[in-house]
Order: structure tokens, then sequence, then C-alpha cells
């Protein structure tokens, strides 16, 4: 068997992972790293141990994890971790508890912060995006929910049901690309 063939498949290839620090986003950088990736992740504050601790213990990140200092609300600040690389997966979006207003704490900064990813995206000429959510984007549309159910693009939740039934939403990224379509 050649070395080669041998390598893993993501060898040599970087991407970007936003929102590193997340739960979901942790797991997808385990993973990239695992196959041999070089993943430049984002995050809010890269000197915070609570944030970055877990990253910097992963197989493979001493030599192939790079994190990035990055503000959703700030046009431009994904340009350096997005810059080179062949894929982004956006997986940041602002999370609070207790919020009083969650259109203005959540919903409009989650998708300002994702039209930031996009357009740092497309000055790198970036040709794939993965955009990852919450089951929140799918919840609260009204439908009824089987066990034979398969929930896809088309049970983004409505935004006049969540108002309705006063559910705090974090469905932005579900709306976003429904917007978009």
């Amino acid at each position: 068997m050649s070395s080669a063939a041998a390598e893993a498949p993501g060898t040599g290839k970087v991407v970007c992972v936003t929102g590193a620090s997340g739960y979901i986003a942790s797991w997808i950088v385990k993973l990239l790293l695992a196959r041999g990736y070089t993943v430049r992740a984002t995050v809010r504050d890269t000197a915070d141990p609570k944030k970055t601790l877990h990253l910097r213990a992963l197989d493979g990140a001493k030599d192939r994890l790079h994190l990035f200092k990055a503000s959703l609300l700030e046009e431009g600040s994904f340009d350096a971790a997005i810059d080179g690389c062949e894929c982004v997966f956006h997986t940041a979006s602002p999370f609070y508890h207790n919020v009083k207003d969650p259109k203005a704490e959540l919903l409009d900064p989650a998708v300002k912060g994702t039209l930031n990813v996009l357009r740092s995206c497309k000055k790198a000429s970036i040709k794939r995006v993965v955009v990852t959510s919450s089951m929140a984007a799918v919840a609260y549309n009204g439908k009824p929910r089987t066990p034979d159910v398969i929930v896809d693009e088309t049970w983004f939740s409505d935004p006049e049901v969540c108002e309705k039934n006063q559910v705090v939403m974090i469905a932005s990224h579900g709306w976003l690309i429904d917007a978009l379509l």
C-alpha cells in the first residue's frame, strides 16, 4: 500500500469552523482533525481556556488546529480565518438565556452574523459552505410530529406560530436559508 493511499482523506486540506467552541462545532472540529484536515476555528475569545482548552486537547490540534478570534457582528472579522479554505462550516450563532427581546438579541444578530460569514466566504471564493442550525429551526410550525415524519427543509419553524405560542426562537439560520431560497 502506498503512503498516499494510507493518508487521511483531509490531508493537506484546510477548512474553517465558525463558533468552534460550541457543542456541535467541537464535534465537527474533532472529526475533521481525525480525518487529517487542518482546521481554522473561530471563537469569540482565543485566550479563554473555558472555551478553547477542549479544542486544544484534541488529537491533531497541536499541528493542525488554528484558533481565530471573530465576532458575528463585525463585518470582515472572519476574513482571515476563511481565506484559503476549501470549505466553511458555519455553526456560530448567538445564544443567551433570559432574553427580553428575542428578535433583537438572538434573531437579528444571528442573521447579520450569518450574512457576515457568507460575505467573507464570497470574498475568498469559497465553493462549499455548510450552515448548521438547531432543532428550533424546525420544531415550531404547527404540523403534527409522529414517529414516521421525516424532518427536512420543508419543516422550518413558522415565525407566526412561534410568536403566537411565545416561543423564544433560535431558528435564525433556518429562517435565513428559507428567505434566501
